[in-house]
Formats: C-alpha cells, structure tokens, sequence
C-alpha cells in the first residue's frame, strides 16, 4: 500500500454484506406491478449497483411502469425505502476480512466512503455501526462517482497513479477507469467485471 495515498471503498457489498438488503427492498416496493416487473427491477438494480436509489425509481417509472415520477412522490419512495433498508443494513454482516483491514490500514492512508447511498443516510449507518471515525470523508448520492474521486484527488492533491478504489459493481469500476486509477472488486456472487481485473472475494485476499 505505500505506493498509494488514499484508499477509496463502496460500501454496500464492500464492507457490509448488504447488497440483498436493498435488493428485497426494491422488489418488495415493487411487488403491486407483478413478478415480471419485480424481476425488471431487480435485474436492473443488480446490474446498475452504486447507482443513486432515486435515479432507479425514476428509471422505473419511465420505462417499466411508462409513468411520470414527481419530485413528491420520488421523495417518498425514497423515505419508504429507508424504512425498508436501515436497520437491516445496520445489522448485516462485514464483507469477511473488511473490518480487520480498514483498522490496519486507517494508520498507514486516509480512507474515503464513495456510496450511491443518499450522503446524510451512509453518514448514520456508520454511526450506527461506529465505522465514522476510520474515514477522512464519506461521499454519497447526489454527487456522482466520477465526481466524487476527482474531489478526493484534489482534497490529497494526488495523481490517479496514487489511489486504490475497491468497488463491487461496474458502476465502481466505470468511475475508477474513467480517473486510471488502480481498481480491486469485491465479488459476492457472479463477476461482473473484465476478465483482466484484480478481484478478491475477502479481504484476506490481500494480504496473501
């Protein structure tokens, strides 16, 4: 890790094993319009992880249910979702190996949260959790990943050559790829990554 200045993670399927969490979440919501939209729902929620809950909804009801979402009603997916989702989230488990290695490499390189999850909600759940104190800055919805590392690189005043990101979805490894900077994925299930990138499926994994 000495070559690097910061370390960036996703959260959700990166330190917390909680990407089933809000899968069930959005196809609980979903459940009224059928088991074919759920499976829409779902498949695009698995294939756009990192993505911003809201952009989801709006995605949903423009080209699954053909519907105008208004900021009112988007507003109150979103507090639903959060009621379906927070305190599961709080009690999932670490991704095997995630805990042990944030608290080692705290004291060696400024760590930094870069989450779809809505920014006030990512702050509380790692409150919760009492994860606050191992980051320097935690980002969330509504910024954007592309923009989220570029304001990290600026805070370290770094090159891309000089952070780390490890991310469980393409969102993660498109924003990664789009800065060159060096990427890990984290892979629960299936590998959506190209053939050629590192991946891990523990954090012990690094180690060796």
């Amino acid at each position: 890790m000495q070559q690097y200045k910061g370390i960036i993670f996703d959260f959700d399927g990166v330190i917390l094993d909680s990407v089933d969490v809000k899968t069930k979440a959005f196809a609980s919501m979903y459940a009224f319009y059928g088991e074919d939209i759920v499976q829409q729902v779902v498949e695009y929620h698995l294939a756009h992880g990192g993505i911003s809950r809201f952009e989801k909804f709006k995605h949903y009801s423009n080209h699954l249910l053909h519907e105008v979402l208004s900021d009112e009603a988007s507003v109150e997916l979103g507090e639903q979702f959060n009621q379906l989702v927070f305190d599961k989230v709080i009690a999932a488990d670490f991704i095997p190996g995630a805990l042990s290695f944030i608290e080692k490499v705290q004291h060696q390189l400024p760590l930094f949260i870069c989450t779809g999850t809505p920014e006030t909600e990512i702050n509380l759940i790692l409150k919760a959790r009492k994860l606050d104190s191992y980051f320097t800055k935690v980002y969330g919805s509504p910024k954007k990943k592309k923009e989220i590392i570029a304001e990290i690189k600026s805070l370290l005043n770094c090159s891309s050559q000089e952070l780390l990101y490890f991310g469980d979805a393409m969102t993660d490894y498109e924003a990664a790829m789009h800065h060159q900077i060096d990427f890990i994925g984290v892979i629960n299930s299936d590998n959506p990554f190209p053939k050629d990138t590192k991946v891990i499926h523990a954090f012990d994994e690094i180690e060796a």
